[in-house]
């Protein structure tokens, strides 16, 4: 909690834990002075995570002038057991948290994804139900504490972030008089994690080619070969590709629409309309990927028929597939083991590594964002995670 000032001393009010006799103390000058507030907690890092939030509460208290020296008992493990016992009890008609995650889903239903509904709001309900050891928006900060003791950063800020957005809508729906939870994520701090989109160790070509062939020849999964030939060809997301059908495939094979994807519901898997940063997009088709589809296309396949179905003819899951052939087939062809998603990442890098013939016959590179444009994604993504990342640099002779 210790910040630096332009000269490079610590700003006036500001709060550092620190360890003394086993136990974390809070160090901080306020009115000229040092002092020091034992919380009480040992050390190990689920603590440690509570004492940096007792430092945020106490500077913000200094700063906005709101600090009571007298009373330095919210910032202790023992005040903050006791203002949870003697916290003024809930009023009789007040709903419990439970309750107001309940009416706050229903009323953000219509207008959420299904997948948002199926993950992240799911784990919110069933942390909320099953796992917070209280249940009244009067304990926010019993309810506050045990989620940084017991939740990865990341998954406790996110489920604060939530909870605080439930009961800023309870709050307008006039069902609660205040929102407790309000701040409390933004004081949690989150190590810098990778997406999806960022976490990229992308296959070689010739890993690429031996995965390819390793479901080509795999008795049991041989049925999904020529998805992840496609996903390797194209770069598009996997929600995307499991969810062609022929009626994209148009101008005679010359070009791919991708304008759905495929996502977990609470229901099981359905076919959305939309992508997940754009609502449609067109990939030019080259001869090799051409061949790929009309080698696969049925004779009887109409417009609504899957491109890649499912082996009992729906929608294929991709999570599923992850977990079992694709983890199956790398572990039996001794390529190392990542995530589907890396065949996006393995078609970007590629796209940017791998000069291409051009019609005046010189060889060249695609432009960042012309890679952006075939895959859906942004120039400045593409700069940032990618050509930063894989492109040497080096001073030209001038």
């Amino acid at each position: 909690m210790k910040k630096k000032t332009p000269t490079g001393r610590a700003f006036k009010g500001s709060v550092k834990a620190i360890l003394s006799n086993g136990r974390i103390q809070l160090r901080f000058h306020f009115a000229g002075k040092r002092h020091y507030i034992s919380t009480g907690y040992p050390d190990t890092p689920q603590h440690w995570k509570l004492a940096q939030l007792k430092a945020a509460e106490l500077e913000k208290d200094i700063l906005y002038e709101r600090f009571d020296p007298q009373d330095l008992s919210k910032y202790t493990l023992e005040g903050s057991s006791r203002r949870s016992r003697f916290a003024p009890s809930p009023q009789k008609n007040q709903p419990t948290l439970t309750q107001l995650w309940e009416k706050y889903v229903e009323f953000k239903r219509p207008n959420v994804s299904p997948s948002t509904l199926a993950k992240d709001y799911k784990n919110i309900e069933r942390c909320v139900n099953l796992h917070l050891p209280k249940k009244s928006i009067a304990d926010a900060v019993a309810i506050r504490d045990w989620l940084v003791a017991n939740k990865p950063a990341n998954s406790a800020k996110r489920i604060l972030t939530q909870i605080n957005a439930c009961c800023d809508w309870a709050v307008k729906s006039q069902l609660i008089e205040s929102n407790p939870f309000v701040g409390m994520a933004a004081d949690i701090r989150v190590p810098k994690g990778e997406s999806e989109d960022t976490d990229i160790n992308p296959f070689s070509l010739e890993e690429r080619d031996r995965i390819i062939e390793g479901f080509k020849s795999d008795r049991h999964y041989k049925h999904y070969a020529p998805l992840i030939e496609f996903l390797f060809m194209t770069g598009c997301r996997p929600s995307e590709g499991v969810a062609l059908q022929w009626k994209h495939i148009v101008d005679d094979f010359g070009t791919i629409r991708f304008e759905q994807a495929v996502v977990e519901s609470e229901t099981g898997l359905v076919c959305k309309k939309g992508l997940k940063t754009q609502k449609k997009r067109s990939f030019p088709v080259n001869p090799k990927l051409a061949g790929l589809l009309r080698s696969i296309k049925p004779e009887d396949g109409t417009g609504e028929t899957k491109v890649f179905p499912a082996p009992k003819g729906g929608w294929i899951d991709a999570h599923n597939l992850t977990n079992r052939a694709w983890h199956k087939v790398l572990e039996r062809i001794g390529v190392e083991y990542r995530k589907l998603y890396q065949t996006r990442h393995t078609f970007i890098t590629a796209a940017l590594e791998t000069p291409i013939m051009m019609s005046d016959g010189k060889m060249r590179f695609l432009e960042a964002k012309d890679i952006a444009k075939l895959v859906g994604t942004s120039a400045k993504m593409i700069y940032e995670h990618y050509a930063g990342a894989r492109k040497e640099l080096f001073v030209p002779e001038f």
